[in-house]
């Protein structure tokens, strides 16, 4: 992701933290996962992952199996949360 930072390319740049995020996410990294999400929640983008590029949102977060062993780490319910409140 260094060679490739957001602020140099705003198309594929925060594909690939959302791709990441779900990488560290699986393999139980949280506090990488969690980092990626909230700079990838703070910004608009196209999601990656899906042929119609919906993008990951703090209320796909709480339906993605992904993410399920982030679920019980209070800043995931933070982030979580943070869409139920919009």
């Amino acid at each position: 992701m260094a060679a490739n930072p957001i602020e140099r390319d705003a198309i594929a740049g925060p594909g690939l933290i959302e791709i990441s995020a779900r990488i560290e996410a699986h393999f139980g990294h949280a506090d990488r996962a969690i980092s990626a999400l909230q700079k990838l929640l703070s910004m608009p983008y196209s999601g990656p992952l899906n042929p119609q590029n919906v993008p990951l949102t703090s209320e796909l977060l709480s339906l993605d199996p992904m993410f399920d062993l982030l679920r019980n780490d209070p800043r995931f319910k933070k982030l979580v949360a943070s869409g139920a409140a919009k």
